[in-house]
């Protein structure tokens, strides 16, 4: 198999290691609007380079990897799917609505594959809290608690690309809620804090943000964000049901330390990215993108779950900038999903 990855910044070198290192992977072509970047990836991997993204599609390859800046998505997908090819894809699809509608429709239209790139849903512990709500263990699911703290702020010529806090970092939450939970989000309340340094001001953004989510089953969900949590970088998820409460993301690395007297200590060597904490995920989801192209499975993450997950980010800024709740059936895009 002869795989593409257009985009070799961080979670692209991430992604052409591991699919160099497949099996059933025979050779890469990398690409990136860096040159210089993608040669010296190609060279270390021992792979080949492309001058752009023609090349990619003109010397034939049997799939896709998109890595790029998000604004760049959509085409991207669009181009893949007239030209026939499966596609992985970081999430999320565009930064708007519509150019995510547009992407699915052609990929839909194409009958090909798009996998979208939620690493969560390939991580032990989520996987684990998926497994004990579907099971029962937990009785009737009341609470979910759930946030997502980076370590340290982005660039700030970054900020204004990124979408904004909902779109770029919570979205994962409120994908893995809908997943591990089975249900959809009913409506949403949310806010957000820019108190913190001048550049998230001046893209438009925050650097804080809550948000309390209404399940259609009525399970009431609490998630937060921040980039700036100095103790290191932190991501769990708490399920409280009638008979059992679970925690994902606690563990000697947590960033966390307790003013209990027989609290744990405080972590020796906390997480410091998403890289780091997510990397056996990462691994596994583009393992998975290479049997789903094989057709040895279904698959895990469609563009269609990925739209679901945007509507609820898009519901959120909605609700912070007008300072109400907004209901999901506000949010354009409300398709039947996938969450069996």
């Amino acid at each position: 198999m002869r795989i593409g990855v257009i985009g070799t910044g961080r979670i692209g070198t991430i992604h052409a290691n591991t699919l160099s290192r497949h099996r059933d992977v025979g050779s890469l072509i990398l690409t990136d609007a860096d040159a210089a970047r993608a040669q010296d990836l190609a060279h270390r991997l021992g792979e080949t380079a492309a001058p752009g993204v023609e090349e990619i599609f003109r010397w034939g390859v049997d799939a896709v990897v998109i890595t790029t800046a998000t604004s760049a998505h959509a085409e991207l997908i669009g181009r893949a799917a007239r030209s026939g090819l499966p596609v992985f894809c970081e999430k999320p699809i565009a930064l708007d609505l519509p150019g995510s509608l547009s992407a699915i429709a052609e990929v839909e239209t194409a009958g090909t594959v798009l996998q979208m790139g939620f690493q969560r849903r390939f991580d032990a512990g989520y996987t684990g809290a998926r497994e004990a709500v579907r099971s029962g263990r937990l009785g009737r699911l009341h609470t979910v608690r759930a946030l997502t703290s980076d370590q340290a702020p982005p660039d700030a010529g970054w900020l204004p690309l990124s979408g904004g806090l909902y779109r770029d970092t919570l979205i994962h939450d409120f994908d893995v809620l809908r997943w591990v939970t089975g249900r959809e989000v009913a409506d949403v309340y949310a806010a957000g804090s820019d108190a913190g340094p001048r550049m998230f001001r001046e893209a438009g953004d925050v650097d804080t943000a809550a948000a309390l989510l209404t399940l259609d089953d009525g399970t009431l969900a609490t998630l937060t964000a921040t980039r700036m949590n100095g103790a290191g970088y932190d991501v769990r998820m708490e399920l409280a049901g009638e008979r059992d409460q679970i925690v994902v993301g606690l563990d000697d690395r947590t960033p966390i330390a307790s003013t209990e007297p027989t609290g744990p200590p405080a972590a020796d060597k906390p997480w410091t990215g998403f890289l780091e904490r997510f990397g056996p995920a990462y691994e596994a989801e583009l393992k998975a993108f290479i049997e789903v192209v094989r057709g040895k499975r279904a698959n895990p993450c469609d563009g269609r779950e990925a739209l679901q997950a945007l509507r609820v980010a898009e519901a959120c800024e909605v609700s912070r900038r007008e300072r109400r709740p907004v209901h999901l059936a506000e949010i354009p895009g409300g398709a039947s999903s996938a969450l069996a």
